[in-house]
């Protein structure tokens, strides 16, 4: 891959980032602004109408002007990943090796909140 191309879905994956860290909707121009990339206007619109029709983002009129359109996302980054985490045990045939390699590989401290949660689910969890 040449040093000018991005990884395929990195720049979905920024636009959810963005989405994710703001603290309310956004408009196309917001999120162009926010991703302090040198990206055209119509290249931030076709990716954020790419995740919407993977159900990743939802848009909404703009409130302010009633003009033009605000996207946000469906879910939470951390619900985004456990599904991610979920599909990656979907794929291989040996769950088990996948499960043990992705165990081996925690560090300490995050061996531990899981065990804690493999014991309670709620452990940890604050109240809403």
């Amino acid at each position: 891959m040449s040093p000018d191309r991005r990884a395929w879905g990195s720049l979905e994956s920024d636009v959810m980032a963005v989405l994710w860290a703001a603290s309310a909707p956004l408009s196309p121009s917001q999120v162009q602004q926010q991703l302090g990339r040198d990206l055209a206007y119509n290249t931030v619109q076709t990716i954020l109408h790419r995740l919407m029709e993977k159900g990743q983002v939802r848009r909404r009129t703009n409130l302010a002007g009633g003009r033009g359109h605000e996207y946000f996302p469906t879910e939470t980054h951390t619900a985004a990943a456990a599904k991610w985490m979920l599909a990656a045990l979907d794929g291989p045939r040996d769950r088990q090796a996948v499960l043990r390699q992705f165990t081996a590989e925690l560090e300490p401290g995050d061996a531990e909140v899981l065990r804690a949660l493999l014991r309670d689910p709620d452990a940890g969890e604050t109240p809403a």
